[in-house]
């Protein structure tokens, strides 16, 4: 019982420190990133968002702004790179919970506040900086999801703790 628990545990936080980890590696190339999207969805960069509607309109925008952004003000992008390395070390911190769970099992309470923070982050701030609202529910579906596992390791590691 308890290996196949601790089996359970260690699979859940990495998957867990996987995520945060290439959800930090996506922030690095943005430009790249918005390049590809464009190109999937059709996008012809050579045209106004203004001749796009919905999602194709918001996807241009953004990717317009980027362009501009990383051509006259490049720094700026300095702040995305800070945001991966923060998902980064955040994973990192997880392997503690990793190596053993019951002692570390802060960094789940840890984790469920971050996930919860998202969603008054993503609403409020989103709302201040005209980020359309279906996008501000796709950024708090990380929160959403990000509890799920880190619930369940919530569960697992009280019935680890137990035995």
């Amino acid at each position: 019982m308890e290996k196949q628990l601790l089996r359970k545990i260690h699979l859940l936080v990495l998957f867990f420190i996987i995520a945060l980890v290439a959800s930090g590696i996506t922030a690095f190339p943005l430009v790249t990133e918005l390049d590809i999207l464009t190109s999937l969805l059709g996008i012809d960069g050579s045209l106004p968002p203004t001749a796009y509607s919905g999602l194709k309109y918001w996807i241009a925008t953004v990717n317009e702004g980027l362009i501009h952004t990383s051509q006259q003000y490049p720094f700026i992008l300095y702040g995305t790179d800070w945001l991966a390395f923060a998902h980064i070390v955040i994973a990192v911190a997880f392997i503690g919970l990793y190596r053993e769970p019951v002692r570390n099992k802060w960094l789940i309470y840890f984790g469920m506040i971050a996930c919860a923070g998202i969603l008054p982050l993503a609403l409020i701030c989103g709302a201040v900086r005209g980020i359309p609202f279906y996008w501000q529910l796709i950024d708090c579906s990380f929160g959403i999801f990000g509890l799920i596992p880190l619930y369940l390791l919530h569960i697992y590691v009280r019935k680890l703790e137990q035995i």
